[in-house]
């Protein structure tokens, strides 16, 4: 992924700015972030507004990151901004490209609000394009893309933060305080208007599931708040918020893979952790663990072992994965040749009881498309 504006600031012109048609929601963090950007885009539905929500990478379809009033695009909408982004911003990258295309199809769409989830950092991702959000907010800050944005929790809040805009405010969620104080800092600088994510009412449903779901939902009912959304609103779009491969629950019903299956893209070491204290009370039979070779796979595989339960190993598509050969050297297991075998295998060992899929985004695309009988797109890692 090419980091850097200067390519989207001149394709926008010469699309007519369809970054200004509409008000935006801009959220960044390394973990939650795509979450919260879901629940925020059902609150503002419930509300009334005709929506876009645009978030990456995709799971099984393409025009899952390109969403009108909850809907992914039709091919044909798909394929009729995709090819106006291509005409448009012909030295575009992948995702500037995807990025252009959505901002083309809300504009078409006549949302009244897009939320965007931020690809990489923030400072120089192609979703920075944005100069007046309504909102900005930082989820959470964590060790992730090193090699881009840093090696400290300080340089990665700085490159996070950096989607502030001058009187604009900024909700942040539970950081660590290093990356709280740069945040802040990053923020204030900027002239936004730093909110802490405010406290849950009593009793509030959120759909998604997790504790970590719940700080998530603190984020996104105060950039709610922020927009002028009554409470009404807010409860309603958190109790019916969905977000696929995020502790989804998915029942087969026959074949050899028929049993619940829960899928999981926790792709980095705070979010295996979140995984794990989710299934705490689960009776998990096994594990299917795969992630790619530039993520920090080792501590990922010592937190997924901790779960009591048989693992097997796949190779996730899309980049270099970290080999399951070297998984079961470490952590002991079972490599399988390919994702189904390994599916199957799981499925075997567990009987009835719960298999979860977990280590990388694109495994658990991958295992849904496997698990629900879908036609997937090609695996794009971006």
């Amino acid at each position: 992924m090419r980091l850097g504006l200067d390519p989207m600031r001149d394709a926008c012109v010469r699309a007519g700015h369809p970054e200004r048609a509409f008000d935006v929601v801009h959220v960044g963090g390394t973990n939650g972030k795509g979450s919260t950007s879901a629940m925020v885009e059902a609150m503002a539905r419930a509300g009334g507004a005709r929506t876009g929500l645009y978030t990456s990478p995709h799971l099984v379809r393409f025009a899952e990151r390109i969403r009108i009033d909850g809907e992914p695009l039709s091919d044909e909408a798909l394929t009729s901004v995709l090819e106006e982004a291509l005409r448009v911003g012909s030295d575009l990258s992948f995702f500037e490209t995807a990025t252009l295309a959505a901002l083309l199809a809300f504009r078409q769409a006549k949302v009244d609000l897009a939320v965007l989830e931020v690809g990489i950092g923030g400072r120089l991702d192609a979703t920075n394009i944005i100069a007046s959000p309504r909102c900005t907010a930082l989820t959470g800050v964590a060790l992730d893309h090193q090699d881009k944005l840093g090696d400290t929790l300080d340089a990665i809040a700085r490159e996070k933060a950096a989607i502030a805009k001058p009187g604009v405010p900024m909700v942040l969620g539970v950081l660590p305080d290093e990356a709280r104080a740069a945040a802040i800092e990053i923020a204030t600088a900027a002239g936004a208007r730093v909110v802490d994510a405010l406290p849950l009412p009593p009793d509030t449903s959120v759909g998604l599931t997790g504790e970590h779901q719940r700080e998530n939902a603190r984020v996104a009912w105060t950039i709610g708040a922020e927009l002028g959304l009554s409470e009404s609103a807010r409860a309603r779009g958190l109790s019916v918020a969905r977000w696929p491969g995020r502790l989804e629950r998915i029942d087969v019903e026959e074949g050899d893979l028929a049993g619940t299956w829960l899928l999981d893209g926790a792709h980095n070491p705070d979010g295996a952790r979140a995984l794990t204290r989710a299934l705490a009370n689960e009776d998990v039979g096994a594990v299917v663990f795969g992630a790619l070779e530039d993520k920090a796979w080792r501590e990922m595989l010592a937190v997924v072992a901790t779960i009591d339960a048989t693992r097997f190993y796949a190779a996730p598509a899309g980049r270099a994965p970290a080999d399951p050969e070297v998984l079961r050297e470490l952590a002991g297991g079972t490599p399988a040749a390919t994702l189904h075998d390994a599916l199957r295998l799981a499925r075997s060992a567990a009987g009835r009881r719960l298999v979860v899929v977990c280590g990388s985004l694109y495994l658990v695309g991958e295992a849904r498309a496997k698990l629900l009988r879908l036609r997937p797109d090609p695996i794009v890692a971006l």
